[in-house]
């Protein structure tokens, strides 16, 4: 997981820019929601000089990575807990992702 963020996509892009330094070039690759689409997302991604990757409608294989990672995510840490606000959903998966996820990954 490059980047991510509870509250959007442009918010977890310019996370993955300013903390990993991605190469132009770089694909990043999308489901179909609107906010993908949008001009303002599209202009940004071009913008970065990133490629934009959509999946095909109602095709989840192109997405493997993601929805592999999301059940796993919900399997081993959402349904085990109950945050008492959004600070603590956002520590809790700080550590799931970058801490255990991505370093296990690695």
């Amino acid at each position: 997981m490059v980047g991510w963020a509870l509250s959007s996509a442009l918010i977890a892009l310019q996370w993955a820019i300013d903390q990993r330094k991605p190469p132009r070039g770089l694909i990043i690759h999308f489901d179909r929601g609107v906010q993908y689409a949008c001009i303002a997302f599209t202009r940004w991604v071009s913008k970065h000089g990133f490629v934009q990757s959509m999946s095909r409608k109602g095709d989840c294989w192109d997405n493997t990575v993601a929805e592999s990672f999301f059940p796993l995510l919900k399997t081993e840490l959402t349904y085990h807990e109950h945050w008492l606000d959004y600070q603590a959903a956002c520590r809790s998966l700080f550590e799931y992702i970058e801490i255990f996820y991505n370093r296990d990954l690695l």
